[in-house]
């Protein structure tokens, strides 16, 4: 039985990302899903022993992305990704399922008992490196969620989406886009750098902060450095790059970055 759901997200908490192996049918992919889970479930309890608040899962691996509808072999692997590891550790447990996965993601979520999915494209157009994002996700996401009784599922939402042109969006600020998310009915905001690894703007995340009800995390670029300037206003820091070997989010998890940045998070929160 998965124990996700058996401890809330603490307040200012750290949430680190595991990033699923190339599933099958994706250029990278090799490896078997029993094997795929496994090496999951390791990072999972290394960042659960080091202290980590929540988790993430991701498919990251499986780039390039296909926007859209994903395959059934995707939602399977990714099910039984999820499964185990929320099987294995007693930590809040999240999902996203790229690209615009994000009904894939909050199925997955409901079987595996997860508590949130991310979505990058809640509200508006975006143009991404996986082509043109141009409907956005809310209206069919909260109405799929009712659907299948998921409404305990929260759905985090990018603002500005990284690896994105905000051309299409220009005249809106951060502000506006973060309104809009919470008035579409976002359960809480992400804040980002623009890429992978690339440091989230503090002055940001106080503007969006300042300007919604719901909670406000980090989603890119967390450093030890930064974490006592983020949570002035950040509800929650998601951690991927740096807490990786040598920082680089396709490595493996470092459990020595990984005790350093929780040991900081415990510094700045006393």
């Amino acid at each position: 039985m998965p124990k996700s759901a058996a401890r809330p997200l603490r307040s200012k908490a750290l949430i680190g990302m595991v990033h699923v192996g190339a599933l099958p049918g994706t250029p990278s992919g090799e490896d078997t899903v029993p094997m795929l889970a496994m090496r999951a479930v390791t990072e999972a309890k290394l960042l659960m022993d080091c202290g980590f608040d929540g988790l993430i899962l991701e498919n990251m691996h499986d780039r390039p992305y296909v926007h859209g509808r994903q395959g059934p072999e995707i939602v399977a692997a990714m099910t039984r990704v999820a499964v185990e590891v929320a099987s294995a550790v007693d930590l809040p447990l999240g999902l996203q399922v790229l690209s615009g996965g994000e009904r894939e993601a909050l199925a997955i979520a409901q079987a595996a008992e997860a508590q949130f999915i991310r979505c990058e494209n809640f509200v508006y157009a975006h143009v991404a490196d996986e082509g043109l994002l141009a409907e956005a996700a809310a209206g069919p996401l909260l109405r799929y969620r009712r659907s299948i009784g998921a409404d305990g599922i929260s759905i985090m939402c990018d603002v500005k989406k990284k690896h994105a042109s905000h051309a299409l969006t220009a005249d809106l600020t951060i502000e506006d886009c973060a309104h809009a998310a919470e008035f579409f009915g976002a359960d809480g905001l992400i804040v980002t750098g623009g890429f992978t690894g690339s440091p989230t703007d503090p002055t940001e995340v106080d503007r969006v902060k300042a300007s919604v009800r719901v909670p406000v995390w980090v989603g890119s670029g967390v450093q030890p450095a930064q974490l006592g300037r983020l949570f002035e206003s950040a509800d929650a820091l998601v951690v991927g790059s740096w807490i990786k070997q040598g920082g680089v989010w396709s490595n493996g998890p470092d459990a020595k970055r990984c005790k350093e940045i929780v040991a900081e998070a415990a510094r700045v929160r006393g």
